[in-house]
């Protein structure tokens, strides 16, 4: 191995068992490093001389040969994690690359409903039946907690704290987090738990929160499907991801600091939570005056 080789493995292996990152982000990170190690010895440089100009020499090089601001934004995003890296070992006194700015990128900005329509999506769900418990829990959550389908289906029972009013959730990278919840979403959540899962699970052993008619874990083709038909009964056009942008965007607009959306989100990296503070604020105050959690329990103040 030379010596670049064997600076990106040791980086790669703290990345993923220090660090906790996921492998896929850092085969990615790996060819970014590799590309930037190339340039430093190709120039004749030193790593432990790199300096701020020495960076913006490379990403503008980078520029010329034709890379898409895309693949740019990952270059400044590996060489962020790999400043972090070198400073712990010592070979550089700080993180230079922090200097780095992310290239501007042309983004859709997600679909974000207002409170009042996260009302009438949620309210059109017909409790009256044990799935419909499910259905109201399970949206319900996803939306308190700002839930991947994913996040919400692997929820596990040992996960979820009532008197704390928070779960553990498992996102990407098999990176855990907890995340509170609202007092709407804990109420379906207990009436869905200690009143109606039994029916379904019965006997059997199932670790998930949320499980289907045969008792089984809820797929999240079945979310899709069932959250489809509550789109059509409401008349509000979504997806079950638009509960997730709609939690993040409504935390920024009442206040909450972009740090703990992140945190909140599981985000590894800020630059992927800042497309919710490009949506207009101003549109966002007229769908709600209060802080999250969006819609209030009529019947009780929120705690």
């Amino acid at each position: 191995m030379t010596n670049n080789d064997l600076i990106v493995q040791e980086f790669l292996d703290d990345f993923v068992f220090v660090e906790g990152r996921s492998k896929l982000s850092a085969e990615t990170y790996r060819f970014c490093i590799e590309e930037f190690l190339g340039w430093v010895q190709q120039n004749s440089l030193e790593l432990s001389t790199i300096t701020e100009k020495d960076l913006f020499f490379y990403v503008r090089w980078r520029h010329t040969q034709g890379i898409q601001d895309a693949s740019i934004a990952k270059d400044v995003s590996a060489l962020r994690a790999f400043g972090t890296f070198l400073k712990h070992k010592g070979v550089w006194q700080k993180n230079i690359c922090l200097e780095l700015e992310h290239p501007s990128l042309s983004r859709n900005l997600p679909r974000v409903l207002s409170v009042e329509q996260v009302d009438s999506l949620l309210n059109s769900i017909d409790t009256s039946k044990p799935l419909g418990v499910r259905d109201r829990a399970l949206y319900e959550l996803i939306y308190s907690c700002g839930l991947r389908i994913s996040e919400a289906c692997s929820l596990l029972m040992g996960n979820v704290h009532f008197d704390e009013k928070i779960i553990i959730v498992h996102g990407k990278g098999d990176k855990e987090r907890i995340v509170p919840f609202g007092t709407v979403a804990r109420d379906w959540l207990f009436s869905w738990i200690h009143n109606e899962r039994s029916k379904f699970v019965k006997s059997n052993s199932v670790n998930e929160v949320f499980v289907n008619r045969n008792g089984k874990p809820l797929s999240r083709k079945g979310v899709w499907k069932n959250f489809q038909a509550l789109e059509v009964k409401s008349g509000v056009q979504a997806k079950v991801h638009t509960l997730r942008h709609s939690f993040a965007t409504h935390l920024l607009a009442g206040g909450a600091d972009l740090r703990s959306v992140q945190e909140l989100l599981g985000h590894a990296d800020l630059s992927t939570t800042q497309i919710y503070t490009h949506i207009d604020n101003e549109q966002l105050r007229e769908y709600h005056s209060g802080y999250f959690p969006g819609h209030k329990n009529k019947d009780a103040e929120e705690e």
